[in-house]
């Protein structure tokens, strides 16, 4: 069921979540930590290492929370690029937002054909139902 598209959104979700995750450390650890010598809060990147493998794996289920779950790093990242101006933190919050935007439509480009053919599934057995209680 998979084409040439898929393949390269299913490459770009592996891309954007473990480019998200490197940017997360660097971000909290090196690049603008709140305190010196990195903060706490680079445990946020956490979150993201429990989906790679079922992102690598094509589990559709993985892809849809993910999906959903990725969304609340957009929130932060659009957060703080909005609230930390003309600093290097606010930078990488929009760098944030885009990567996960990547990600997001990536995660929902693979998903469609599976969605579509769910749908058929579906439409296909009400239809077969609606028949069968008819007669």
């Amino acid at each position: 069921m998979q084409n040439t598209m898929q393949k390269y959104f299913h490459w770009g979700a592996i891309g954007s979540l473990v480019t998200l995750i490197i940017w997360c450390v660097l971000w909290e650890m090196v690049l603008a930590p709140l305190k010196p010598g990195g903060s706490w809060l680079v445990l946020k990147a956490a979150p993201l290492l429990l989906p790679l493998y079922g992102v690598w794996k094509r589990d559709i289920y993985t892809l849809q929370w993910t999906s959903m779950m990725i969304l609340l790093y957009f929130t932060e990242g659009v957060v703080r690029g909005w609230s930390d101006k003309g600093t290097l933190s606010a930078w990488l919050g929009w760098g944030e937002a885009a990567i996960v935007c990547v990600y997001f439509v990536c995660a929902i480009m693979y998903l469609r054909p599976y969605k579509k053919a769910a749908k058929k599934m579906a439409k296909e057995l009400l239809d077969k139902v609606k028949v069968t209680t008819v007669k």
